[in-house]
């Protein structure tokens, strides 16, 4: 019996650890599941296109490639794939570059102009009798590009009989920000310490770099910057940069550069000289030769991303200097080796009260055209800081002949760190769909930051990266999405996002219809739901202080007048909103005409935006017939609600989701239904004060006090 007992324990310790392994490979593998086609005549009609695979290259990428389409295609087909090196089978798939194809391939595919140094062709060809796919690119990078997207197709169901796929990323630069320390925490990171173990780099890497590569391959994203925008100046010291190499070492392979931030008080800081200045040859100097130093080391380095005079970081305004003497002296430093400047434009001041929102257009539109050829502007997708939701950057209207990269914040600072579900492909287009009428109608953003407007050479899109070592990589499973759909569109800017909440549906959880369909319309609306239980009708950056953790409109004594909430709303007992009209600080005439003709009035702006652009009236009657104090209160109902329609939707779907994720999600969506109803009453019980005005019918009326919503306290609030 005791013997008994003893199997039994250790048969329950065996299961316990065994469900744990599945669990976390099922968190651990994204949306690369490959999970097996359980579908009979799906199956056999996968199998009449592809009985085999043929691989024409021998370089690490391309074994990468062929191992990838290997095990994709053997785990979700349930037959096994040898590679082979010689075409001597019907129906099979084909992969390897331009160069490596024979010339009768080259002709049936076609034009290769087509595609550029990066994209790839996939096409069925008819070869000596037999029908073949052929998966190339001008570079064996295009040819992994193309593998996963041959793969996509089979994880979501799509008919792979016949193609003739011809694809190019549409950004030079796509690129993740990762604001990680040297100390592994991360700033507004929410899903764990940085992936990046400095202590045991270099001679231990760690498979969860490779996994990361991988991941970021898989949808398109080519750059890492490994530091944060608040940069420490160690990272370009020799002992740091050995690590450096050797991730870019492992990076390499899969298409992706490595990127610094660098600290433009380096030269004092790690140097030893006396100034920073950019106009000192020695300082130039210092740069070139720290260049060198790297470039020897990493032969592919992409450049340096700069914040400098922003936050209380050191920059060339601390010598009397300007943002192009600054960027273009670094621009300099790396133009031999082919490397880029990544200067941001996220820059605001003590100095100048007036609006937070006009001081990056202030400060850079002057400059247009004055920049190096190499160095790119990297600008946020709005004004004032990654709300969830702004009107689009001024700056993406206004500077023809500079190259502007593009901002997106992939972790969730403002939107209920990685608690809340929150799709942000949904925030992403609608900024990339904005008209700037910058050449008229349809200049949208997103033609902006791709060239196809101006013909620039230099492009690129960034996103601030919501990757840690949790499990889950992202904290929250469906912040997966969020970093793939980041990915999806920095390769193609005008992708809709209902099509990526639907691949990615597909390839992280199921392929079934009675899942996909109401679950991507929780996804596309729970951008909305976030707006409307947190900043409403245009109001924004009234998070609680530091940490932006919960709601905090009343913060109204910090030292400097754009740190507060207040300054914001500018709630009174006339109404709220900021003003930014001709009769206000004229933020609007930043945008072009057309443009700011819309926002300057209160009958054109349009009501989502209504409180950014005006100070209105708490009995200003909506387009719906509410006056705004009621409006405002339903949205803040409204925005519950959706929460609470979002866990309904997700409870119905146990049954295509495994046990695991359905309960992590789960527990998730009643934290961010809880504070959803936080929000809903801390803001309007703050707000009545002002308006005076009762809750319409329709709005739950606040279980708590304003007193104690506002003696809640959160000093270990992560990421900040």
């Amino acid at each position: 019996m005791r013997y008994q007992k003893k199997y039994l324990f250790i048969l329950s310790v065996f299961l316990l650890l065994f469900s744990f392994k599945t669990m976390a490979q099922k968190d651990y593998k994204l949306w690369l599941q490959y999970d097996k086609k359980t579908d009979a005549e799906l199956v056999s009609k996968y199998l009449s296109n592809v009985q085999g695979i043929v691989s024409l290259g021998n370089a690490e990428t391309s074994k990468i490639a062929s191992n990838e389409l290997q095990l994709g295609l053997q785990n979700m087909l349930g037959k096994k794939f040898e590679i082979k090196a010689k075409i001597d089978l019907d129906k099979t798939v084909i992969i390897g570059s331009k160069a490596l194809l024979s010339a009768e391939i080259q002709k049936e595919i076609g034009n290769f102009d087509q595609i550029n140094e990066e994209g790839f062709i996939i096409k069925t060809i008819f070869l000596k009798g037999k029908n073949q796919i052929v998966i190339t690119g001008k570079k064996e990078v295009g040819v992994l590009y193309g593998v996963y997207n041959f793969l996509r197709l089979i994880q979501t169901n799509k008919n792979i009989k016949n193609l003739n796929i011809v694809d190019s990323p549409k950004t030079n630069i796509r690129i993740l920000n990762h604001w990680d320390n040297l100390d592994r925490t991360v700033e507004r990171g929410y899903a764990g310490f940085s992936l990046w173990n400095w202590q045991k780099l270099p001679d231990f890497i760690d498979q969860r770099y490779i996994d990361y590569a991988r991941a970021n391959a898989s949808i398109g994203i080519n750059g890492t910057v490994l530091t944060n925008v608040n940069a420490n100046a160690l990272i370009l010291t020799s002992q740091y940069l050995e690590k450096v190499e050797a991730l870019a070492n492992v990076f390499r392979p899969y298409g992706i550069k490595v990127y610094l931030t660098a600290r433009f008080s380096a030269p004092i800081e790690i140097g030893g000289l006396k100034t920073a200045d950019p106009k000192d040859a020695d300082v130039a100097n210092w740069w070139k030769n720290k260049a060198k130093e790297i470039y020897k080391r990493i032969p592919d380095f992409g450049g340096f991303l700069v914040k400098a005079n922003s936050e209380g970081q050191p920059g060339p305004q601390n010598y009397g200097r300007d943002h192009v003497d600054g960027a273009n002296m670094l621009a300099d430093a790396v133009a031999p080796f082919g490397g880029v400047i990544m200067w941001r434009a996220f820059v605001y001041s003590e100095h100048d009260a007036n609006d937070r929102a006009k001081q990056a257009y202030a400060e850079f539109v002057t400059y247009d055209g004055k920049f190096k050829d190499n160095v790119i502007v990297q600008v946020k997708n709005g004004a004032i800081d990654f709300q969830p939701r702004e009107p689009f950057h001024p700056m993406f209207g206004a500077m023809p002949k500079t190259p502007l990269m593009m901002e997106f914040q992939i972790t969730q600072e403002y939107l209920g760190f990685s608690t809340h579900l929150v799709f942000l492909p949904k925030l992403f287009q609608e900024v990339l769909a904005s008209d700037t009428y910058q050449k008229g109608k349809g200049t949208t953003v997103a033609k902006v930051i791709d060239g196809s407007l101006t013909k620039t050479k230099l492009t690129g899109i960034a996103g601030v990266s919501n990757i840690g070592n949790d499990l889950n990589w992202t904290g929250h499973p469906f912040a997966q999405a969020n970093w793939y759909g980041f990915g999806r569109l920095a390769w193609n800017p005008e992708l809709d996002s209902e099509v990526i909440a639907d691949e990615w549906l597909r390839c992280t959880f199921s392929n079934d219809e009675n899942f996909i369909k109401p679950v991507a319309a929780m996804m596309i609306e729970s951008r909305e739901a976030v707006v409307n239980y947190m900043t409403p009708l245009g109001l924004h950056h009234i998070m609680d202080t530091g940490h932006h953790y919960g709601p905090g409109p009343w913060v109204s004594n910090l030292s400097r007048p754009e740190w507060n909430p207040v300054y914001y709303h500018k709630a009174d007992k006339n109404g709220i909103g900021f003003d930014r009209s001709k009769t206000g600080t004229n933020a609007t005439a930043q945008y072009a005409p057309e443009v700011a003709k819309i926002f300057s009035t209160l009958e054109t702006c349009p009501e989502k935006d209504l409180l950014w652009f005006h100070h209105v009236s708490w009995d200003y009657k909506l387009k719906n017939g509410q006056t705004l104090w009621n409006g405002l209160a339903l949205k803040y109902q409204e925005g519950v609600n959706q929460v609470k329609n979002m866990q309904d939707v997700w409870n119905k779907s146990a049954k295509y989701v495994d046990e695991d994720r359905f309960k992590e999600v789960q527990m998730l969506l009643e934290i961010q239904y809880k504070e959803a109803k936080w929000w809903r009453d801390a803001c309007l019980l703050y707000f009545q004060q002002y308006s005076g005005k009762e809750l319409p019918a329709g709005v739950e009326k606040p279980t708590q006090t304003l007193d104690y919503f506002q003696s809640l306290k959160f000093p270990f609030a992560p990421g900040n």
